[in-house]
């Protein structure tokens, strides 16, 4: 199946949006919501599989685009360029939550999420799941009918100006953002990245006025200019440059943009990648975020 928008219909909602600029962090988290799901439900099954036609027809889920660099795409449990294949509960696998495959066919959801997509590296656990555990319970209309669609772009090592418009990487995330969206709607994209900017005094000086145009080009080329962004706030990198760019992150102040600061993570033995029970924490900040700002609570 190459074209899972033919298989979907289209799901709209209109949902209240927060004032701009909102920042969280460790030390100031958004108020609790409703828990996530039982550690403890079974969660095993064989493998992931592309989903039947009359599923996928009844379909209609929420998206949510995962993109940026490597902590994005996970390197929870990854020592020594191996994955010790460690899934937390909060990560297990859930028959309501999807992946869109690089392939573009939907599949049950799991670690490592991109696995398919940042293919030169080895992934491990991020956030992705840890989030979409925690935002399935609050879905209208709850239990089986609910589902989460996610789709993986991420690419590690990668630099902003490698998600400029016109680039490989922003046109790959924009055609899978669109051959996602035909199966419900688009919520909002999740974007860590700026670890590799940090590295460089010219890129560091320009990543607000850069992040923030890839923030307009995504809206305007798929036409929804309210798409919610939560980014994350840089928790590593080169030590000269890191606040600077964690500065850019912090300030950007544009409509329906939520900034959700990772600093005080733990990190793996490298100082630069998060640990897995850190992305567990990442997943449920961004869930939080996503629920106080962007989730309209049922009438």
């Amino acid at each position: 199946m190459s074209d899972v928008s033919a298989r979907c219909k289209q799901r709209s909602g209109q949902r209240t949006r927060p004032p701009n600029g909102i920042t969280y962090s460790i030390a100031n988290p958004p108020p609790p919501s409703k828990p996530a799901l039982d550690a403890a439900q079974p969660a095993a099954f064989s493998s992931p599989f592309s989903l039947s036609p009359p599923r996928l027809a009844a379909l209609a889920m929420r998206i949510f685009v995962l993109s940026g660099q490597s902590n994005m795409a996970g390197r929870g449990g990854v020592h020594h360029r191996r994955w010790d294949g460690v899934v937390p509960p909060e990560c297990a696998p859930d028959p309501r939550i999807l992946r869109l495959s690089a392939a573009l066919q939907w599949e049950e959801a799991r670690e490592p999420l991109h696995a398919d997509i940042d293919t030169t590296k080895t992934c491990g656990v991020g956030p992705g799941m840890a989030f979409a555990r925690a935002v399935l319970p609050r879905l209208e209309p709850p239990g089986p009918g609910a589902e989460v669609g996610l789709v993986p772009c991420a690419v590690g090592g990668t630099a902003i100006r490698e998600w400029a418009r016109g680039e490989h990487l922003y046109e790959q995330m924009l055609r899978r953002a669109r051959a996602a969206a035909g199966c419900g709607e688009i919520e909002a994209v999740l974007w860590y990245q700026g670890e590799s900017d940090a590295e460089s005094d010219a890129e560091t000086a320009v990543y607000r006025e850069n992040v923030e145009r890839l923030i307009a080009n995504v809206r305007a080329d798929l036409g929804m200019p309210q798409l919610p962004f939560i980014q994350v706030a840089l928790a590593s990198g080169n030590k000269r440059n890191i606040e600077k760019v964690r500065s850019a992150q912090l300030s950007v102040n544009l409509p329906n943009v939520v900034t959700i600061d990772a600093m005080g993570l733990a990190l793996n033995e490298d100082n630069l990648h998060l640990a897995t029970e850190s992305q567990v924490k990442l997943g449920a900040m961004l869930a939080e975020a996503y629920i106080k700002n962007f989730l309209t609570s049922p009438c």
